[in-house]
């Protein structure tokens, strides 16, 4: 049986290899196509086409939400992204007007505008529903939610008290 298992084989392999030889496409011109494929891909990247200027300006315009999800479109995408602090000065600006302290702590131990927003995104979050009164009814900790919750300093949890006690 196994003897006949290799005759099969052989054969599928015949038939292949017939069918191929077939084509009207040498595989040097199979593997043109590649490279035409590549340049209409890399045609339609603005990034790569683009002066660098124009492609921030563009990046500029979008929300935190929609640059996050345009640095995961392609790699090209996600360094220029990455690597152009001035995308994400203006969020990050945003956020300070919440986490004021947070935000110049980490510019000044030199962190960029992209990684002091990271890390002061959600926390920001939670501090602007702690101190608009999202939690203001909650009478334990089981009912706060979880997934939305972070660390944060005792400064950070004076600021909450205060906004509470005067509602």
């Amino acid at each position: 049986m196994s003897h006949e298992t290799d005759l099969s084989k052989h054969q599928i392999m015949q038939k292949i290899s017939k069918r191929n030889s077939n084509s009207p496409f040498t595989g040097k011109e199979l593997n043109s196509v590649c490279p035409d494929k590549k340049k209409k891909e890399k045609k339609d990247n603005f990034v790569e086409i683009l002066p660098p200027e124009i492609t921030f300006k563009i990046f500029s315009q979008l929300d935190i939400q929609s640059l996050c999800r345009a640095a995961t479109t392609c790699k090209s995408w996600n360094q220029t992204i990455k690597n152009c602090d001035y995308l994400w000065k203006h969020h990050c600006l945003t956020v300070r007007a919440i986490c004021q302290k947070e935000i110049d702590g980490d510019r000044g131990n030199g962190y960029s505008w992209r990684v002091t927003l990271l890390r002061n995104y959600w926390k920001s979050k939670v501090k602007h529903e702690w101190l608009s009164g999202r939690y203001s009814n909650i009478c334990s900790p089981i009912s706060l939610p979880e997934k939305n919750m972070c660390p944060m300093d005792a400064d950070t949890w004076g600021e909450i008290l205060e906004a509470e006690l005067e509602r």
